[in-house]
């Protein structure tokens, strides 16, 4: 007995309609399957499916023949490309969900830690806000920079100060350089000390210059003399000759240990441009007067002279060895100061003592014309010229004292 088969025609895909409530994929052929997010289909893929499949229908209706069964496999690449690309650009430019201001809800403040500041007027204050930001730093250097410049202190450089000593072996050598060197420390540098022995540089005294820590050259005169006024002659010629061959430059005075001086002078010796002068105490040699030799001054410009009956008439400028200064270039540059080559500036052992100094002024100035007052006014005395120096106190050597033998003992 046969039975006869009944098949039922099913309707096609798209006219499905499924209980569950999901909704199909509206495809060109029955392989195509829905997009599943989770179980359940995406209705953004269903979106850009339905989208892509609309676009490919208009194609298909203005290139009919292009998008036909024969020409598919040479065109498929291509278009799929275009289409993907397209596709690709669109969502890129579409947001999706929310993005979340971080500027609403987080803060970038710069918190540094409690600083104190000292402020112009010298009073601490202590900055301890919590909500403190730095939105700007003015470091005022600008004003700094001009106000230097105005005052001339920093940014300018000083001139150096060359100080010329001769100096010799004596009880009380010790106690001069000492007190000299002590001094010297003290002015701002840059600042040469030159100190000139005779014959020998003595152990004693390369010990004194190394523990002041001031800048010095140690040098020794080799010149043959017995006679102690000649003996500071050569010594100071020596350290011109010095200046002279290694073109030091700066303002060159020449100041005796035995002599007392305030640091005055030596920031006074800097406002030098060729040769100055200033007055000088002395304590005469019979100890009961004092006698003030040196310039009158008008101002900056130098009129007369103060100095006694006794020499009046013989020097021409009235100015002791310890009362002027001159610049270094006038012994090694004479193109600027027009002044012979031939003839280098030096003291004259030829000439009685008390002499050399004004001999050696009238090789560096012609007249008071080319002198500087210092300082203006000639109203300060800033050294003395003492005669104290023991000339007939014998030399202990190492300058210790050896016969201290009486021991008085403690009641």
């Amino acid at each position: 007995m046969s039975m006869a088969s009944i098949r039922r025609t099913l309707p096609p895909y798209n006219d499905r309609n499924y209980q569950n409530g999901d909704s199909f994929f509206l495809g060109s052929s029955p392989n195509q399957r829905p997009f599943y997010v989770f179980g359940k289909a995406s209705s953004v893929s269903l979106g850009f499916a339905t989208s892509g499949i609309r676009i490919r229908r208009m194609f298909t209706a203005i290139f009919p023949g292009k998008y036909s069964r024969k020409s598919r496999p040479l065109w498929r690449s291509f278009y799929r490309f275009l289409l993907f690309f397209v596709l690709g650009f669109l969502l890129g430019l579409t947001p999706y969900g929310h993005v979340n201001d971080l500027r609403a809800n987080h803060s970038l403040e710069v918190k540094p830690p409690p600083i104190n500041v000292r402020l112009d007027g010298e009073v601490d204050q202590s900055i301890e806000h919590q909500d403190f930001i730095v939105r700007a730093v003015n470091l005022r250097v600008k004003e700094k920079v001009e106000m230097n410049l105005e005052e001339g202190s920093s940014l300018v450089p000083k001139k150096q100060l060359i100080v010329v000593t001769p100096t010799y072996n004596r009880a009380l050598q010790a106690y001069f350089l000492n007190r000299l060197g002590q001094v010297l420390r003290l002015v701002q540098p840059p600042l040469l000390w030159i100190v000139v022995e005779m014959d020998a540089a003595s152990m004693e005294t390369a010990d004194i210059l190394r523990k002041t820590g001031v800048m010095y050259r140690h040098l020794v005169c080799s010149k043959n003399t017995t006679d102690v006024k000649d003996r500071g002659m050569h010594q100071q010629n020596r350290a011109l000759e010095h200046i002279q061959r290694h073109q030091l430059d700066g303002i060159v005075y020449f100041a005796d240990d035995y002599n007392v001086y305030s640091i005055e002078l030596f920031e006074n010796l800097r406002q030098i441009s060729r040769f100055g002068t200033w007055p000088v105490a002395m304590l005469a040699r019979s100890k009961n007067k004092a006698i003030l030799e040196g310039p009158v001054c008008n101002g900056s410009q130098v009129v007369g002279w103060h100095t006694n009956e006794r020499s009046k008439r013989l020097h021409r400028f009235h100015v002791d060895e310890s009362g002027f200064a001159f610049n270094s270039t006038i012994l090694w540059d004479p193109k600027r100061w027009q002044h012979p080559i031939s003839n280098p500036i030096r003291l004259l052992n030829s000439l009685k003592e008390g002499f050399q100094g004004t001999k050696l002024i009238e090789q560096v100035v012609e007249d008071e014309s080319q002198m500087e007052a210092i300082p203006s006014g000639c109203s300060l005395i800033m050294n003395w010229h003492l005669h104290l120096d023991g000339r007939s106190l014998p030399y202990p050597p190492g300058w210790f004292l050896q016969n201290l033998d009486d021991i008085l003992p403690i009641r």
